[in-house]
C-alpha cells in the first residue's frame, strides 16, 4: 500500500497509438511531506502522515506549527494518513512527488464529493417521474412512504435531502500516465470532487497487481518539426528579400550613368 495527496485540476483527454481515445483526470501532485509516522507499538497501526500545500505561519497556529517542525517543514493546509504502509520505508521530513506511482498502476481516488444542496428523489436517488399528462396529480413526487400498519416511515426510506458534499471514493482507476515535468498524474475517468479540491490517491484495494500501461500518442517531435520548417522559411524569405533589395540598388545606380554616356556620344557626333 502507497498513497498520495494531490490537487484536482479538470478533466481532458489522451490518445492511445492504436487510436483509442482516453478520458482522463488532470491531478498536480506538489511535494508531499511525511509529518509523522505512526506504528503498531506505539499507536496500534501502522500509517504515514503526509502534508501538502504550504501555508504562511499568520494562517498556521502553533500546534501545527510544532507538529510541522519536528519533520523539519513548513506549515501545511493539508494532513492525511495512509494506512497499511511498510513504515520502514519512510523517514520524517521525507519528500514524495509523483514518481511514487508508475503508468497503468490501478489506485483508488478519495475526495469530498460536489455539493448540490437540497435536492428531489428523482435527482438524489435516480427515481423515475410519474405520468406528465393532465390530472395525473403525480409527477416528481416520493410516491408511497410504506404501508399503513406501522403508521410511521421506515428507516431508510430514500427522500428529499442534501445531496453531495460527503467522502466518496472511485475504486479501480488506471493511471495513465505521469508527468514529472508539470507534476500531474493522469487518471483514467473521473474523480470526486470539484476543481482545485484535495483527493487522495492510494494503491487499489482489489486490483493492486494489475498492470497494464498504454502507449501514448506523442506531439513533441512533430511540433518541433514545424518549429524549424518555419525558422527556416522565415531565414529564405529574409535573404530573398535582402538579394532583392541589393539588386535594385545596383539597377537604380547603373541606370543613370548609361544614360549620360549616350548622351555624351550622341553630342560628339553632332559635332562632327
Amino acid at each position: 500500500m502507497k498513497g498520495i495527496l494531490g490537487k484536482k485540476i479538470g478533466m481532458t483527454q489522451v490518445f492511445t497509438t492504436n487510436g483509442k481515445l482516453i478520458p482522463v483526470t488532470v491531478i498536480e501532485v506538489e511535494p508531499n511531506v511525511v509529518t509523522q509516522i505512526k506504528t503498531v507499538e506505539k499507536d496500534g497501526y501502522d500509517a504515514v502522515q503526509l502534508g501538502t500545500d504550504t501555508v504562511r505561519a499568520k494562517v498556521s497556529n502553533k500546534p501545527k506549527m510544532g507538529h510541522t517542525k519536528k519533520a523539519g517543514t513548513e506549515p501545511k493546509r493539508f494532513l492525511r494518513e495512509i494506512r497499511g504502509v511498510n513504515v520502514t520505508d519512510y523517514t520524517l521530513g521525507q519528500q514524495l512527488n509523483a514518481t511514487v506511482f508508475e503508468a497503468g498502476e490501478m489506485v483508488d481516488v478519495s475526495g469530498v464529493s460536489k455539493g448540490k444542496g437540497f435536492q428531489g428523489n428523482i435527482k438524489r436517488h435516480n427515481q423515475s417521474r410519474g405520468p406528465m399528462s393532465h390530472g395525473s396529480q403525480y409527477h416528481r413526487g416520493v410516491g408511497s412512504l410504506g404501508t399503513m400498519r406501522p403508521a410511521h416511515v421506515l428507516k431508510g426510506k430514500k427522500l428529499p435531502g442534501q445531496m453531495g458534499n460527503v467522502a466518496t471514493t472511485v475504486q479501480n482507476l488506471e493511471i495513465v500516465s505521469i508527468d514529472l515535468e508539470n507534476n500531474v498524474i493522469l487518471v483514467k475517468g473521473n474523480v470526486p470532487g470539484p476543481k482545485k479540491s484535495l483527493v487522495v490517491i492510494r494503491t487499489a484495494v482489489k486490483n493492486k497487481d494489475k498492470k497494464d500501461p498504454n502507449e501514448l500518442v506523442s506531439y513533441v517531435e512533430e511540433i518541433e518539426v514545424i518549429d524549424v520548417v518555419e525558422d527556416a522559411v522565415e531565414e529564405v524569405v529574409e535573404t530573398v528579400e535582402e538579394v532583392a533589395e541589393e539588386l535594385n540598388e545596383n539597377e537604380a545606380i547603373s541606370t543613370p550613368e548609361e544614360t549620360v554616356t549616350d548622351t555624351n556620344e550622341e553630342s560628339s557626333q553632332e559635332q562632327e
